[in-house]
């Protein structure tokens, strides 16, 4: 569609939201995540990762590093919901019993303070056995 607009303003910003969605994002949050990974040099995340929690239903991880064991969930507004800030950490915990590790971030975060993010998303990474190419 975007090869039948060849000026269409902002091509680069729409061809990588496009592929940013066709990876899995399906949050503005979740691109802003990505593009975070992307300028920082971190390995790409898996995104909208399925698991099965330990009753047995289907769950879906934000951002996920099989290799590394990382998963990370991007938390907009609703998440401070009593219900769902419950229901958020059974499900934390939930992963961590299961062998992984869970950062947790506001999404505001992500935009305001990328660098602060991608420090930790670095050490964590670098504490699960990532080493950055180079």
């Amino acid at each position: 569609m975007l090869d039948a607009l060849p000026r269409a303003r902002r091509r680069a910003l729409i061809r990588q939201t496009v592929a940013d969605i066709a990876g899995g994002a399906e949050a503005l949050s979740e691109i802003d995540f990505v593009r975070l990974c992307r300028r920082h040099g971190l390995p790409a995340p898996h995104l909208q990762q399925r698991r099965a929690d330990a009753s047995g239903r289907t769950r879906w991880l934000d951002a996920y590093w099989r290799e590394w064991g990382l998963h990370v969930e991007i938390d907009g507004a609703h998440h401070m919901d009593v219900r769902h800030w419950a229901a958020d950490m059974r499900r934390q915990n939930d992963v961590w019993t299961s062998g992984d590790r869970v950062l947790r971030f506001p999404a505001w975060l992500i935009r305001a303070r990328p660098t602060e993010v991608a420090d930790s998303l670095r050490r964590a990474l670098t504490a699960a056995g990532w080493r950055p190419e180079g």
